[in-house]
């Protein structure tokens, strides 16, 4: 009798490690990742348990929550033993993912499920840019002015977003946060992918409406997706094709962004404008189809289907790829910021257009800059570094010429 319990406690024990192993795990490259998704998951999780407020109170612009790990001991071989996460006034970024129709589930989900992956970076600024696995959200690094100024802008943004019922170019800004690890702080915000996860964008501008330094770099030009630049804009011919009906509709929005913004003195955004060519991408998916048969794959294994340029993880769970497959009719979900190109265009394209770099304040640096290139290029020179409500008015005149 002795011996058949012995058995039956062997048994319990072995076990106890199976369902340990429903545990989440946070499996990353590095320990910025895991700890960032694991900030995530445990701060939404943490919100699911505090009711929405009827109304945002002035001290909800200036909370955080903040957790502190020491001697983690789970998941040691992806998690540091010890680290911080902080997030910045999570009940107005709730707010705004709610305004933005970012549900609360997906959002985790995009951000845990799987390791987010760099991604090119053509700014001087040297922040870092990661895409969430399905695509759907952009992370960057911060440094810690544009932190603050995040917070003094914080309020009227989210204002803004209320009255225009996120009727906007604005960047969507979903979450913002600190992660600490080996005593290092790294600020990081999320934002909504202006492009499609199943769309491959072929040509890429950012434009300011300056003339001045504004061409890409050759080092810039030999990237498989270089971001082109104003003058390139114009020398490449480029126009974007949606109509009069499409051109007012985005103008209106526009114009209202940039009163905003002027408003609160803030200049050096970039209109990111994304060029989806319909006739490549199907050139593209026959090239590979061919590719595919001879290789003996069989159409199943598409996990992208016909219009997707993102490849997939191996580990990636097979229907939720499915699901970005292309059909010619754009999707709210996917193609937010999408717009389809009249019969006017040359050839078939699909657009993808929003505002980027919202947060450099016109200070003092800014207008020594001015001052300093203004004597270098001359007073008439389109440099663009210039008074809030110039930038503006010059930016929308650029933009304005660019669409038809």
């Amino acid at each position: 009798m002795a011996s058949a319990g012995g058995a039956k406690s062997i048994k319990k024990k072995q076990k106890r490690p199976f369902i340990k192993q429903k545990v989440k795990l946070f499996r990353a490259n590095e320990p910025l990742l895991s700890v960032f998704m694991w900030g995530i998951n445990h701060t939404i999780n943490e919100l699911s348990h505090v009711n929405v407020p009827v109304m945002l109170m002035p001290d909800d612009f200036k909370a955080f929550s903040k957790v502190r790990v020491d001697n983690h001991l789970f998941n040691k071989e992806n998690m540091p033993s010890h680290f911080k996460v902080k997030e910045y006034c999570p009940l107005v970024f709730r707010n705004l993912r709610e305004r933005f129709d970012v549900d609360e589930q997906e959002y985790m989900n995009s951000l845990t499920r799987e390791q987010p992956s760099d991604q090119d970076s053509p700014g001087r600024s040297g922040a870092r840019f990661l895409h969430s696995s399905d695509h759907l959200f952009v992370i960057k690094t911060l440094v810690s002015e544009e932190v603050e100024q995040m917070h003094h802008i914080l309020k009227q943004y989210h204002q803004f977003i209320v009255e225009r019922h996120a009727q906007t170019l604005l960047p969507q800004y979903l979450g913002m946060y600190r992660v600490t690890v080996n005593d290092t702080e790294t600020y990081l915000v999320v934002m909504r992918n202006i492009f499609s996860p199943r769309l491959e964008i072929h040509r890429k501008y950012d434009l300011k409406g300056s003339t001045v330094d504004r061409q890409a770099s050759d080092k810039e030009k030999t990237k498989d997706l270089p971001t082109f630049k104003d003058n390139d804009f114009v020398n490449d011919g480029v126009m974007i094709y949606i109509g009069e009906e499409a051109k007012e509709r985005q103008l209106n929005i526009l114009e209202a962004d940039v009163k905003f913004l002027s408003g609160l003195k803030l200049m050096d955004y970039s209109l990111l404008v994304g060029i989806h060519d319909c006739e490549k991408a199907e050139q593209d998916a026959k090239i590979q189809e061919e590719a595919d048969e001879e290789n003996g794959v069989l159409e199943s294994d598409d996990s992208a289907g016909s219009g997707a340029g993102i490849p997939t993880p191996p580990d990636s769970p097979g229907p939720r790829a499915m699901t970005l497959s292309f059909d010619g009719d754009i999707d709210p979900k996917f193609e937010i910021y999408g717009i389809k190109s009249t019969e006017a265009c040359p050839k078939s394209e699909i657009y993808f257009i929003a505002m980027i770099d919202i947060l450099t304040h016109y200070g003092v640096k800014k207008r020594t800059a001015q001052a300093a290139k203004t004597v270098k290029h001359g007073a008439g020179a389109e440099i663009s570094t210039v008074k809030p409500e110039q930038y503006g008015r010059r930016f929308l005149e650029f933009v304005a010429k660019c669409i038809q």
